[in-house]
């Protein structure tokens, strides 16, 4: 008698069915991103010409005696920082224009705070109108708000002088004249140019704000004062780094203002450091393009040093929410 075995049962794969078709949507982003480049290669070219190129060489014309007339200039080292290091003029400018910047900054931050608050609130009839008025400045010609400011504060005609005369405050005063008003006028003047751009990002980080917060509060018994205070501020707070580090950045950029309007005058008393280097490189009898090329690269370093500092004290604002928590 014989045993047999049955086989074991086996479990047959199916048999392959066709191959589905590859989805058209796997092939599209790499088209789609040949595409995005060829829109994107204008900007490319130009941004590499006329923003990397120039700042790439003026490092290399910082270590040049050059005066532009000539086709190549003559190799010096470091004897250009070392003459910009050396030169009083250098030091007067850079500390005219951070001074500029430490009455500005907090000027615009703290200001345009409490313009975005009152404009944000929804009882405020027309607050869309009262945005677009005090963001105008901004979209205005800087050039031309210079050239109009020269007359608004003219010491003879204009209008800022004759009203003071009219109420028996001052029989004049040279704003833009005078070496001890001068700076602070301009930096005045700034404020109200780019009072906007400030205001703007105040807005938008007001509008992160959670109404049903501001609701549950309300239902708590919280006025407005207290609303303002243990709500609406200590949620803005992230937002007063970012702000700022912006703002202090711009600050860094007056030059278009500040040379129409005084020329760096009066007795350099507004000399900030880009018409410092404007004038070696462009406005001197004979150019020295190397000269100023070395003050814009410390000028650069200097703008690192306070950009290092604000990201530091970004990074340890946050540890310190995030220890509080």
């Amino acid at each position: 008698m014989t045993s047999s075995t049955a086989p074991a049962p086996t479990l047959d794969a199916p048999p392959p069915g066709p191959t589905p078709p590859e989805n058209p949507r796997r092939r599209a982003p790499r088209s789609q991103t040949a595409w995005i480049w060829v829109f994107l290669l204008p900007t490319v070219v130009l941004y590499g010409m006329y923003t990397l190129w120039p700042i790439a060489a003026s490092y290399w014309y910082s270590l040049e005696e050059w005066n532009g007339f000539t086709s190549e200039g003559r190799f010096v080292g470091l004897s250009n920082y070392r003459a910009v290091i050396a030169d009083p003029g250098f030091w007067s400018s850079l500390r005219i224009t951070l001074v500029f910047m430490l009455v500005v900054a907090p000027a615009r931050v703290l200001l345009s705070l409490v313009l975005a608050i009152v404009l944000n609130s929804p009882r405020l009839p027309l607050r869309g109108l009262f945005r677009t008025v005090y963001f105008l400045p901004v979209v205005t010609t800087t050039a031309i708000v210079g050239v109009v400011m020269q007359f608004i504060f003219d010491p003879g005609a204009g209008p800022v002088n004759s009203a003071l005369r009219f109420f028996g405050v001052s029989e004049g005063i040279d704003f833009l004249g005078s070496s001890d008003t001068a700076l602070y006028t301009a930096a005045g003047i700034y404020t109200w140019k780019f009072f906007g751009i400030t205001m703007i990002y105040w807005l938008a980080a007001l509008q992160t704000i959670p109404e049903e917060v501001s609701e549950a509060a309300k239902i708590d018994g919280a006025n407005a004062l207290q609303n303002l205070r243990h709500i609406t501020l200590p949620m803005l707070f992230p937002f007063l780094l970012i702000i700022s580090v912006l703002t202090v950045e711009d600050c860094f950029r007056a030059f278009d203002l500040m040379q129409t309007m005084t020329g760096g005058g009066p007795f350099f008393s507004t000399e900030v450091i880009e018409i410092y280097i404007y004038r070696y490189a462009f406005a001197a009898t004979v150019p020295q393009l190397g000269f100023a090329s070395a003050a814009a690269v410390l000028f650069g370093l200097v703008v690192l040093v306070v950009a290092a500092l604000q990201a530091w004290g970004l990074v340890v604002g946050r540890r310190k929410r995030a220890a509080l928590r």
